[in-house]
């Protein structure tokens, strides 16, 4: 892929010259330029300033001339440094040549794109190159609105990241890569990474990220959705972090769909399940409108494409009023004129009142290939706090769904089930009672789910270690409560279905 050039934009390095990223990696790994490395230097309130687009700290914690304050100052403050100063740190000559480096001025440099420090999950140094100005906070807290920024990572890359389930694949799919976050975690686990993007800005970007990361290369495809991609062309893992915003408009390429609606997040879900493989996975950030007269729960059933399972956990709900406040501040529209601001939150409001929408919705939607006859849908609301990442979670989610399908109350009876690792046991009650009103079961990982469950139900999944089947565990409990077992046993699969659907008990098999 050659230059890519944007008339108000800078232009970008050279996405050819993979020795000169190869070069500027082992520079920034040697001074330090690590996600480690910033820590340590900046310090934890620094650090966590940079999120909400404040530079001002970080900007004091580098007033001094070493290796790691300069790269920090150049790369991530967006700082023109004495070209001297850094020609001790870099291949200066090479990074001017390519593009990474510009000349201000007489004896200073400067950065053509941010590069932010990843500490990849494996505890590899990645690198994600973004537009100036972009990578920390987003395009709105740091001023740079332009059609086709591209930006870097921020909380919903790194929620999509988390969530993905991770098994080594031969194909894998971002839709939509922006900065390349989706397409460097995938090329650890897939045999070839094709990236997608409506923005041929971005797929350069991404290059960039990929090489200097020290990751293999991607199939890179401009294109809007699956248009790049052939009929006959399948993939075991799909990603998408769309621009999923509900405007009026597409005015920003990265936020904005420019499908009325949630149309674009339909569209995508919808067309993805001609593109898996079997047992494949496609995994989806979105956002929903609720509409009056119609649950979103059957909205969102609705998209679900057929010969697929699919979980969607609804993450968040904002009414109508704070959904365009959040999105305009996220461009930064607060800051322009108040007359223009309003009008802009007036289009807003009207696109909804004339779409009947009174909330909108945020989350997750993972859909799994199947051969089953009867898919299974689950719909969800999670607004609770979880442990990332969530990957081997939302794995474990469809191996018990094929569990259960497969297993009518006599297997459930039959099977051996395993308490999950750390689930713990409340009760709650009145201080001094005999007994407890309820007894929750709470898991402290992954979803951190917690159900009430009747006295026979602790009582059976405390003593599920795999070795006794769970009839015989129910015939135990019986003869010790004094209840006749055959009635016992009549009444419980449903509670144990409960339990193993939502990852308290695994099957032992």
């Amino acid at each position: 892929m050659g230059d890519v050039s944007h008339t108000s934009l800078s232009p970008l390095p050279s996405s050819d010259r993979a020795d000169v990223a190869a070069r500027l990696r082992d520079a920034l790994l040697g001074a330090s330029f690590t996600a480690d490395g910033l820590l340590d230097l900046l310090g934890a309130p620094a650090y966590a300033a940079l999120a909400r687009s404040e530079t001002v700290p970080a900007l004091r914690a580098t007033r001094g001339d070493t290796p790691l304050e300069t790269l920090v100052r150049l790369f991530l403050l967006q700082q023109p440094v004495p070209h001297a100063r850094v020609a001790d740190v870099l291949p200066v000559q090479d990074c001017l040549e390519s593009g990474w480096l510009t000349r201000a001025g007489a004896d200073e440099v400067a950065a053509t794109v941010d590069i932010r420090p990843y500490g990849a999950p494996g505890g590899e140094d990645w690198f994600i190159v973004s537009d100036l100005g972009c990578a920390v906070g987003g395009a709105g807290g740091i001023g740079s609105r332009e059609e086709g920024v591209v930006l870097g990572v921020g909380g919903a890359s790194t929620t999509l990241a988390g969530i993905t389930v991770r098994t080594p694949v031969s194909a894998a799919l971002d839709l939509g890569t922006g900065s390349g976050i989706q397409a460097l975690h995938a090329a650890q686990h897939a045999t070839r990474v094709t990236a997608t993007d409506l923005n041929p800005r971005a797929l350069h970007i991404t290059a960039l990220t990929l090489a200097l990361s020290g990751a293999p290369a991607a199939d890179l495809r401009e294109g809007s959705l699956f248009e790049p991609i052939a009929d006959d062309e399948t993939y075991d893992l799909i990603v998408s972090n769309p621009p999923f915003v509900i405007s009026p408009g597409a005015r920003l390429t990265y936020r904005d769909g420019g499908m009325g609606g949630d149309d674009l997040c339909r569209t995508l879900v919808q067309q993805a399940g001609d593109r898996l493989s079997d047992g494949g996975y496609a995994q989806f950030l979105a956002n929903w409108q609720h509409v009056e007269g119609e649950e979103w729960q059957d909205r969102l059933r609705s998209w679900v494409p057929r010969g697929c399972d699919a979980w969607i956990v609804q993450r968040e709900v904002q009414d109508v009023t704070q959904y365009a406040e959040l999105w305009l501040r996220d461009a930064g529209d607060h800051r322009d004129d108040p007359a223009e601001y309003q009008a802009r939150y007036d289009a807003w409001l009207d696109e909804f009142e004339a779409r009947k929408v009174k909330a909108v919705g945020f989350g997750w939607i993972t859909l799994r290939r199947t051969a089953a006859a009867e898919p299974s849908i689950t719909v969800e609301e999670w607004p609770h706090s979880i442990e990332q990442p969530l990957g081997e979670t939302v794995r474990a989610h469809f191996d018990r769904v094929d569990y259960l399908r497969a297993s009518d109350d006599a297997a459930l009876l039959d099977g051996h089930f395993r308490l999950v690792a750390e689930v713990v046991q409340e009760q709650v009650g009145l201080p001094g009672a005999e007994d407890p009103e309820h007894v929750v079961l709470r898991q402290h990982r992954g979803m951190r789910r917690a159900t009430k469950v009747d006295t026979v139900g602790a009582g059976f999944a405390g003593v599920c270690d795999g070795t006794l089947s769970a009839g015989r565990i129910l015939d135990a409990i019986a003869q010790l409560v004094g209840e006749d077992p055959v009635l016992l046993r009549d009444r419980t699969p449903a509670q144990i279905r409960l339990l193993v659907e939502q990852g308290f008990l695994e099957p032992a098999e």
